[in-house]
C-alpha cells in the first residue's frame, strides 16, 4: 500500500531478499538532513516480472537503485543503457523521466558500482599491483573488471566450474586469459605471486554467514597483496581477516558503497538532454 506524500520524490531499491541493504537508512538521512522533500522505500520483488507493477503504482517515483539478483534481469524493462551500463552488462542505478505527453515514464540504466569501485581502491593501488583474481561472476564483478580496466590492471575471473557462460548483455571473458576463468583450484601459491590484487565478489562471509570466506591459499599471501571484499556486513569479513593475518592491506565494501549511492543522486538529478 502506497503511503506518504504522494507529491514528494519517491526513490527506492529493488532486489530480494533486501535485509542487508543500507540504501534506505542513508538516502532518508540524507533527505532529512538536507531538507529534501522526499522519501526511500525498499522495493522486494520475488520475481523481476513485477517491475512494471511496481512503476505504474509508484507515479512519483524518480529513481531506483537495483541489487542482487536483478542487475542484468532488469536490462530489458528499460528504455535506455549509459555507455557503462551497456559495457558492464549490468545496472544498479535506474533514473525514472516523466513527461506530460508520454504514456508512461522514460527509463534510463546506469551503473555506479564502477565509480564507486575505481574511487575507493585507487588510494591503496602500489607499482606491483598489476595482476586482479576477481572472485565470482555476477553483475558486481562486471562492474569491478571494467573498473580495473580503466586502471590498467590485468584481471582475471575465478568461479566454481569451468567453462561458465557468459549471459546476454555481459561482458566477455577477460582478454587477459583467453583459455578461460581460473577455478579456484587453480589458486596456487605460485599464482598468487603474480596475481597480488584478489576482490572478493561473492557474498561468501555476508551476515549472518560470517564464518564462510572464498577458498583460496591464505598462506601465501603477503604484505605485497591487496585483499578487497565488496561486503560490508560484517565490517571485518573472514576474507579479510585472513588477508590480514598475512600482511596483506584489506578494505571492505562500505566506501564503495557511499560513493556508489552518492553517484546514483547524481544520475537521477542529472539534466535531461
Amino acid at each position: 500500500m502506497t503511503t506518504g506524500n504522494l507529491h514528494s520524490a519517491l526513490y527506492g531499491l529493488v532486489g530480494y531478499p533486501l535485509g542487508h541493504s543500507f540504501s534506505r537508512a542513508f538516502f532518508n538521512d540524507k533527505f532529512a538532513r538536507e531538507g529534501i522533500d522526499a522519501e526511500y522505500r525498499n522495493f522486494e520483488l520475488p520475481s523481476i516480472e513485477d517491475f512494471p507493477k511496481l512503476i505504474a503504482e509508484h507515479p512519483n517515483l524518480r529513481g531506483l537503485n537495483v541489487t542482487i539478483p536483478y542487475k542484468q534481469a532488469v536490462i530489458p524493462y528499460l528504455d535506455e543503457l549509459s555507455d557503462e551500463a551497456r559495457a558492464i552488462g549490468a545496472v544498479n542505478v535506474i533514473k525514472i523521466s516523466h513527461s506530460s505527453d508520454a504514456s508512461r515514464p522514460y527509463l534510463k540504466g546506469y551503473n555506479s558500482d564502477i565509480i564507486g569501485f575505481t574511487d575507493s581502491i585507487r588510494p591503496l593501488l602500489q607499482s606491483h599491483h598489476k595482476r586482479a583474481l576477481v572472485l565470482g561472476t555476477g553483475g558486481a564483478s562486471k562492474a569491478i573488471c571494467h573498473g580495473l580496466d580503466d586502471l590498467g590492471i590485468e584481471w582475471h575471473y575465478v568461479t566454481r566450474h569451468r567453462p561458465i557462460t557468459v549471459p546476454e548483455h555481459s561482458i566477455t571473458v577477460p582478454k587477459c586469459s583467453p583459455e578461460g576463468p581460473f577455478t579456484y583450484s587453480d589458486i596456487t601459491p605460485a599464482l598468487l605471486a603474480d596475481y597480488t590484487v584478489i576482490i572478493n565478489c561473492t557474498p561468501l562471509g555476508m551476515f549472518p554467514h560470517i564464518d564462510a570466506a572464498p577458498t583460496i591459499p591464505y598462506a601465501a599471501l603477503s604484505p605485497r597483496h591487496l585483499l578487497y571484499d565488496l561486503v560490508y556486513n560484517p565490517e571485518i569479513t573472514m576474507f579479510m581477516r585472513q588477508g590480514r593475518r598475512f600482511g596483506a592491506t584489506v578494505k571492505n565494501g562500505l566506501e564503495m558503497l557511499h560513493r556508489q549511492a552518492l553517484a546514483s543522486w547524481n544520475f537521477w538529478n542529472e539534466q535531461d538532454l
